[in-house]
């Protein structure tokens, strides 16, 4: 705990890794400052906000060159050596965790804290006191306001990343000293850390624009506010928050779950996406004509997006990560499971069935056009050619990291660079955009008053949108087949968005889904444009009770007397 709650040293060093190609965030790097240089000074406060930006993680390759999506159901990485691969072996533990956090988030929780602390001191003494500077003063004084609620969203944001994989955290608000211990800082309970970002997510909304100028785009707005705050509260109303049997004789269940009236709950996950979405409509925020585009060179600027991490310089380094092999410089990386392939149903609305003849001989034909947008499969049209992902094609085995699901990865991936070239482009990791908010709130009101009309209405503008044009939910469904809809709605819409993981852990279906083998297809070419598919089983997975939550970093418990591992851990 001392490497990521203490307090400032007597000399700041602030290093500024996010970058704009507007400017607004351009890199400078400020060594050797004192803390009065780094704390009055305009130019500098506004680097120190950058900083905070910087530390928002994107899941382009977070896990040791793979994305998240393959510790799930999603997809399996065809790297065995990568560390993603711990997860799906169970062999990770509270001193091995690829997806260890919890210093990186406290780290930019204490950097947060040290601006939030000193942010009054900003001095625009020579914009105020300069009478032809008087236009520059009010637009620099609004300016510092501004940034003292957007590093309050980014904190409730670091903060809600924390509690979804650990439960709750120690809150840490303010600034320690020098001679402060950090043995015994407790873990606050779930209620508490909720409780926390929602307020933290009201202010900001109350303060933060609507939308930014086109130099500004990628700063945090008054809709991504209450889009995190609709997302902590349909966490809070679900089920692994509110069910603790899991872990029975845990000696301190309210740090993984909550108590009281669980209807309530769902009444606020499903007022807060309201708000949000209400905000949203009446700003312009609408659902994009393209679903393909959402995932681009110009995600920051679509208009169902409220909040992406902008990565920091034009690369191509997820295209060569995940690109097949039979094309130069291609690894394959990201294999799209079959599970996930079978999830998309057919353009009629019906489920994709191997059992029916018509569906297993072609079965991409008639399917959900996201399924198209998302995946590549065998055969379809890809950078100039057909996909050969048969046994003994340019993208199939034997060749070495080619795909072991029959499928390749299409969405984020910028299919037109020319890696030979080393042609590079823009990506834009999406955290928040107006889908979830319809989603978050047909399954919010779904819980509370099944039947209610606008859980069609939402999920039917989902499904609904130009160049996606699904059909909606039938009036005739049940409370529990409305529930199967929507899960398997935010199935499809947000593969490979970083919901399915923790989605399975918080509806508690992780112990059997994520349990279970992942499957792939295999490609028999038959003739130059006939095939067979025979599904197989491409990796057996291991999720256990214990894993619903990670387990704190054991050197932090070893450090900090105070804190309470997770149930089941040691």
């Amino acid at each position: 705990m001392k490497n990521y709650l203490s307090s400032i040293l007597p000399i700041i060093l602030f290093s500024v890794f996010l970058v704009s190609c507007e400017g607004y965030l351009d890199p400078e790097v400020m060594t050797d400052l004192t803390v009065d240089q780094a704390t009055t000074e305009y130019s500098y406060s506004r680097q120190r906000v950058a900083s905070i930006y910087s530390d928002v993680i994107a899941g382009f390759l977070n896990i040791d060159g793979a994305m998240l999506a393959s510790a799930s159901d999603e997809s399996e990485h065809t790297l065995e050596t990568s560390d993603i691969q711990n997860f799906n072996r169970g062999s990770w533990n509270e001193y091995v965790n690829p997806d260890n956090v919890w210093g990186t988030y406290y780290r930019a929780i204490r950097k947060a804290n040290q601006f939030l602390a000193f942010s009054d001191n900003i001095n625009l003494d020579q914009y105020k006191n300069n009478p032809t500077q008087q236009e520059a003063y009010q637009v620099y004084l609004k300016e510092v306001n501004r940034y003292k609620y957007e590093v309050r969203f980014l904190r409730a944001y670091f903060y809600f990343e924390l509690i979804k994989r650990y439960g709750g955290v120690p809150l840490v608000t303010g600034l320690y000293s020098m001679e402060d211990t950090f043995d015994n800082i407790p873990r606050n309970s779930l209620a508490d850390c909720i409780t926390f970002i929602v307020n933290e997510c009201d202010a900001a909304s109350e303060v933060l624009p609507i939308r930014y100028a086109s130099g500004e785009l990628g700063r945090t707005t008054s809709i991504a506010a209450l889009a995190l705050k609709s997302r902590v509260l349909l966490y809070s109303a679900s089920e692994l928050f509110n069910n603790a049997s899991w872990a029975q004789g845990y000696a301190k269940p309210e740090l993984i779950s909550l108590s009281g009236d669980r209807n309530a709950r769902w009444q606020d996950a499903a007022d807060a996406a309201k708000e949000a979405i209400n905000l949203a409509e009446s700003n312009g925020y609408y659902l994009s004509t393209n679903y393909r585009n959402i995932f681009g060179v110009n995600a920051h600027s679509n208009s169902e997006v409220f909040f992406t991490r902008r990565q920091p310089d034009n690369s191509n380094d997820f295209e060569r990560a995940n690109i097949s092999v039979g094309f130069d410089l291609g690894n394959s990386g990201t294999t799209p499971t079959q599970n996930l392939v079978d999830a998309y149903e057919m353009t009629d609305g019906s489920t994709f069935d191997w059992n029916n003849t018509e569906h297993a001989s072609n079965p991409y034909s008639n399917r959900d056009p996201r399924l198209a947008m998302t995946i590549v499969t065998n055969y379809s049209n890809y950078k100039g050619r057909r996909m050969e992902s048969w046994e003994g094609g340019l993208d199939g085995k034997p060749i070495v990291h080619s795909t072991k699901t029959g499928y390749y990865l299409r969405k984020y991936v910028n299919e037109e660079l020319d890696l030979v070239t080393n042609q590079t482009s823009a990506h834009s990791w999406v955290i928040f955009r107006l889908a979830e908010l319809y989603l978050n709130y047909a399954e919010a009101l779904n819980e509370i008053e099944p039947g209610n009309s606008d859980i069609k209405k939402y999920y039917d503008k989902v499904r609904n949108r130009n160049g996606v044009n699904m059909p909606g939910l039938p009036l005739s469904l049940n409370q529990s087949q409305t529930r199967e809809r929507i899960y398997n709605e935010r199935r499809v819409e947000f593969a490979f968005e970083d919901h399915r993981l923790w989605d399975l852990r918080r509806w508690m279906m992780a112990t059997t889904i994520l349990a279970s083998p992942v499957k792939g297809v295999k490609v028999t070419r038959l003739s130059p444009d006939q095939f067979n598919y025979t599904v197989i089983d491409v990796e057996p997975r291991t999720f256990l009770p214990k894993m619903f939550f990670y387990p704190i970093p054991q050197n932090e418990v070893y450090i900090n007397k105070a804190l309470i591992q997770n149930p089941l851990w040691n």
